[in-house]
């Protein structure tokens, strides 16, 4: 684009995507130098009010600096004009990194796990959400597929236009529900690309005169939407280390030690990846979102699941071979769910902590004495604060704001039952 407006984006606490537009003629300046930002934009609330009991106040100033490689067009539309999308990192006034960039703290996070370990995170965000108009369409049917169109060949073209490759569109379980697959790539990629693919989907179904939300659950009785991060370890040069063919899930001695240390962590984790109080109304036995603290092959029930690999025309298990964490949504920062993960997998490779690796074959019997994920938001949040080791992951900036938001969303919806409380989250994601 060399005429009309860029927007230098960042996704807050609350996963919205906020920031400042400029002309596209500035935009070879603002790449340099950045646009005006303020510390207490952190503490919006997904409802849009800033949370009281926050760390910054009135004072202090930023910079949102953008990723020259993390910028996509979306084309002008009818009467729509086109917009670059640039995301930005939050840094001081001097470009050093602000401690509570959502950003930084993945980027900190790989950084620290390749200098350590001398391993990379290749990932993969796999989302779920709804879609108005018609739904008595049936699951996983061509007719909920062209029901959709032309939404859906819109959206892949869309996707591939931005270079977000996508990999698989389809119509899922639930009434009107949807699932979008993007290949797997580095790990700040990846969330940057779940970040962007959210906004597309949105801005896209509002074009096309409908309406799409991630929301965890849209009805408490209904079908939840989740978002599954797939993940695996390579070395440097890009080779798998997650496979072993004689290990117990075919996890390899790294690949288990980093499970090991996610499901240490897990009632800490959920409260990053699972924020919002509407999440706990998803994460529960029965909903194939994970309901219980495990890991476990090709399990939906799971914590972590082991996928499986394809062995038609003669492909190789190794590179295939990764892990998928279910407890997170889309109410969760892309960047925060993915540093937590990596941090928590760090942690287990430092420990030498054995890890159980359920059988396909283990029957509900079998895994009832595995722990529960915390049951509320509230629960969840104190496992957070209660844990020194995943305290210790965060800046306390960083922490102090993400404990400020959560409490104030808390405060905001006391009162709703647990119906009203979807259709209010539902209206914001």
């Amino acid at each position: 684009m060399t005429t009309g407006t860029a927007f230098v984006a960042t996704c807050d606490l609350a996963a919205q995507v906020r920031g400042r537009a400029i002309p596209v003629a500035r935009l070879a300046r603002t790449l340099a130098t950045g646009v005006g930002w303020v510390p207490a934009d952190l503490a919006l609330t997904c409802f849009g009010h800033l949370a009281d009991d926050n760390p910054f106040g009135s004072t202090g100033d930023l910079r949102l600096l953008p990723d020259p490689a993390a910028g996509v067009d979306i084309p002008a539309d009818g009467d729509v004009p086109g917009v670059r999308l640039h995301l930005a990192d939050q840094t001081g006034m001097d470009g050093a990194p602000w401690p509570g960039c959502p950003r930084g703290f993945l980027t900190a996070a790989l950084r620290d796990l390749r200098e350590s370990t001398g391993l990379e995170i290749r990932a993969a965000f796999e989302h779920e959400f709804m879609l108005d108009g018609p739904d008595d369409e049936a699951p996983f049917s061509f007719q909920r597929l062209r029901a959709a169109e032309p939404f859906g060949t819109d959206l892949v073209a869309l996707l591939e236009s931005a270079g977000l490759e996508p990999e698989c569109w389809l119509p899922e379980y639930g009434p009107g529900q949807f699932e979008i697959t993007l290949r797997p790539a580095s790990a700040l990629v990846a969330a940057d690309r779940a970040v962007v693919l959210r906004e597309l989907v949105r801005d896209l179904a509002r074009r096309r005169g409908r309406h799409a939300t991630f929301v965890p659950m849209a009805d408490p009785g209904g079908v939840g939407n989740g978002v599954h991060v797939h993940f695996s370890l390579c070395d440097q040069d890009g080779t798998p280390v997650m496979y072993d063919a004689a290990a117990p899930g075919r996890l390899s001695a790294v690949a288990a030690k980093f499970a090991a240390g996610i499901l240490r962590h897990a009632a800490a984790l959920v409260a990053v990846t699972a924020p919002n109080p509407v999440s706990y109304l998803r994460l529960t036995p029965h909903r194939w979102s994970a309901g219980g603290v495990f890991l476990a092959e090709r399990n939906r029930e799971a914590l972590l699941r082991i996928t499986p690999t394809v062995e038609i025309g003669g492909a190789r298990p190794a590179p295939q071979l990764h892990l998928e964490y279910r407890a997170a949504d889309a109410t969760a920062n892309p960047w925060l769910v993915l540093g937590v993960l990596v941090r928590a997998g760090l942690a287990g490779l430092e420990k030498d902590e054995p890890v159980r690796v359920w059988p396909e074959s283990a029957t509900e019997a079998d895994l009832a004495g595995e722990p529960a994920l915390p049951a509320s938001l509230t629960r969840a949040l104190a496992a957070l604060e209660k844990d020194e080791v995943a305290r210790g992951w965060f800046p306390p900036e960083l922490l102090d704001a993400f404990l400020a938001v959560r409490r104030a969303e808390l405060a905001e919806v006391a009162e709703l039952s647990p119906a009203e409380l979807c259709r209010k989250v539902a209206d914001v994601y």
